[in-house]
């Protein structure tokens, strides 16, 4: 099967800033296909003055575009869900090609991606302020939504499409410009999308987009963590990066989105539906390849039914198909690069030199690729292991066997993370109990896709702050002005 595309114009290989544009310094990124490694397409390395470009750009067209009625940038905004819909293939294709997620899934992730930008040109119509009952006579007072400004948006790797989207959607929304750095590994994606606002009628300046290496990343993001007229910064990424961005955002006091790291624990009690739950950690856990924020860290499974869910669950993982996107069979992909599978590797080794036993999987899969790695199941997993402590991202599920409700919940909370969290149980009493016991932003009760358009997503402690999607998405890119009318 070819992921090759049927529009070549959604490979710009440039810049957007206000048009397209090479780096100012002419130096060029290399992509290539995880699978392969083999370099396939480049795109500009740019520095300080094309991040500087941008934020010109993005400034001097934000008062035009916020003054734009919001019934018509959410018409824009539809345009470019269709777009983005019509194009599916292609950019499933691409995204796929970049990433290395099966091409099914790839083309998962752009509807999910034009699910946010439909969600939120709908939301702009619906910014709505308040009228406040005046404490005296002869006064109105009214409390009015409006836009931050110039937003800086930094978007991960993992999923390049729906990133871009959860963040831009609701900024534009709102009335406010963008500046963009996608992922050094997966920019393509990212500039196909802005090629298609562009198509729909998105205004010049308004989005912008800059490419830059990890190695040139600092340079370009420092710019706009310097420039006063960005006020707010949104990023999705590492703990550490977000808790940097933090520090240095607060020299001109930026507004922060920030959904960061994650350490999800996943927990099985003995009243729970295995089929149901064995299930549930297929479709969260190797989803991408175990390379989301959001999917299991830790698997907690009571006593009672330990065994069997080992049982159902092995023959699960080792039947998935592992390969390539091009080939149509392929259900786990390769990781993104050889950074990944060495830290995957190193946590598998370090569980089984703490005593845990691998069931399946374990190994790299060298005969596929460079950066492949088996499906591997673990048991006899505990709180002193690398993977149990730190964000694997990768295709292992390790087991840690538990005995009652309370000391499950104390070590699922055993984490300075609290992004997602899992369980199954049929219990109404221990559901309510446990989803009020867990310290994350979300939680997933009998259920293992928890994202939507509709629901606000983000976390608590230090998975960060802000929330995407759902009708408090568009408030992290809007402030509130208080206007008092007096002599009425």
């Amino acid at each position: 099967m070819s992921l090759k595309l049927q529009r070549d114009d959604l490979l710009p290989g440039r810049n957007f800033i206000g048009a397209w544009c090479d780096a100012r310094d002419g130096r060029r990124l290399e992509v290539s296909d995880p699978a392969t490694d083999a370099v396939f397409s480049t795109v500009p390395d740019s520095g300080a003055e094309d991040a500087k470009a941008a934020v010109d750009a993005a400034h001097a067209a934000f008062p035009a575009w916020r003054a734009v009625p919001a019934k018509q940038r959410a018409q824009i905004l539809k345009r470019w869900n269709d777009l983005i819909v019509a194009n599916q293939e292609d950019l499933g294709r691409l995204i796929s090609r970049e990433q290395g997620k099966p091409l099914a899934e790839g083309r998962g992730e752009v509807a999910y991606a034009a699910s946010y930008v439909e969600w939120f040109a709908e939301e702009a119509t619906r910014a709505n302020g308040e009228v406040i009952p005046a404490p005296a006579a002869g006064r109105r007072m009214f409390a009015l939504k409006e836009p931050v400004g110039v937003v800086a948006a930094i978007t991960p790797w993992n999923f390049p499409a729906a990133m871009i989207a959860r963040k831009i959607a609701p900024a534009l929304a709102a009335g406010c410009t963008v500046v963009c750095k996608p992922a050094e590994d997966t920019p393509l994606t990212s500039l196909a999308l802005v090629r298609l606002a562009e198509e729909a009628g998105v205004p010049a300046g308004v989005l912008n987009i800059v490419t830059a290496s990890r190695a040139r990343t600092p340079e370009v993001v420092d710019v706009w963590l310097d420039d006063p007229r960005v006020r707010k910064i949104t990023f999705t990424g590492s703990t550490p990066v977000g808790k940097h961005l933090a520090r240095r955002a607060a020299d001109t006091l930026k507004r922060l989105s920030l959904e960061l790291g994650g350490n999800a624990p996943f927990i099985v009690f003995e009243d729970a539906d295995l089929d149901a739950a064995v299930e549930g950690l297929m479709v969260s856990k190797f989803r991408n390849g175990g390379q989301t924020c959001v999917c299991p860290n830790r698997v907690f499974v009571q006593s009672k039914v330990h065994q069997a869910f080992v049982e159902q669950l092995s023959a699960r993982v080792a039947a998935l198909k592992v390969g390539p996107a091009s080939d149509p069979a392929s259900q786990v992909g390769p990781m993104i690069n050889a950074r990944a599978v060495d830290k995957i590797e190193r946590h598998v080794m370090d569980a089984i030199a703490g005593g845990a036993q691998a069931l399946v999987g374990g190994t790299r899969l060298t005969s596929l690729g460079p950066n492949y790695f088996a499906p591997t199941l673990l048991v006899g997993a505990d709180s002193r292991m690398a993977c149990a402590r730190e964000e694997t991202f990768g295709p292992l599920v390790a087991i840690t066997r538990f005995e009652s409700e309370a000391d499950v919940v104390a070590a699922a909370n055993d984490t300075p993370f609290g992004l997602a969290a899992y369980f199954y149980a049929t219990d109404v009493r221990r559901i309510w109990r446990v989803a009020d016991a867990l310290q994350t932003g979300l939680v997933g009760i009998n259920e293992g896709a928890l994202a939507a358009e509709a629901a606000p997503f983000g976390g608590v402690k230090e998975s960060g702050y802000g929330r995407e999607g759902s009708v408090h998405g568009l408030d992290d890119y809007m402030q509130l002005k208080y206007v008092c009318q007096g002599q009425l």
